[in-house]
């Protein structure tokens, strides 16, 4: 699955103006955050944290317009706690939003 972070990127490049700095910090920001509800998410044994973490990280997404994640998120709600698909998704949306 391929997920576009072009919203995102526009997003953060306006939050920053013309400070490449400021823009690699709030990227790393984003990345962090998204680490570690994804990284709560796939911890999550039961449907009360489950939902928590979908939650979060779909306020996360709503945030810095990242459509593709929030509809991630919006799958992971409606999922049972430690989908093997959902979790999935959600590394290899962390991937690439590392590599880009």
């Amino acid at each position: 699955m391929a997920f576009e972070f072009g919203a995102l990127d526009a997003t953060l490049a306006a939050a920053a103006g013309n400070d490449p700095e400021l823009l690699a910090e709030l990227r790393n920001a984003f990345r962090d955050s998204l680490v570690h509800q994804v990284d709560l998410l796939g911890r999550a044994r039961c449907d009360g944290n489950w939902n928590v973490a979908a939650m979060r990280l779909k306020g996360l997404a709503a945030s810095f317009q990242a459509g593709p994640l929030m509809d991630l998120a919006e799958e992971a709600l409606d999922a049972a706690p430690g989908d093997p698909v959902v979790l999935r998704k959600f590394r290899a949306a962390l991937d690439e939003f590392a590599a880009g």
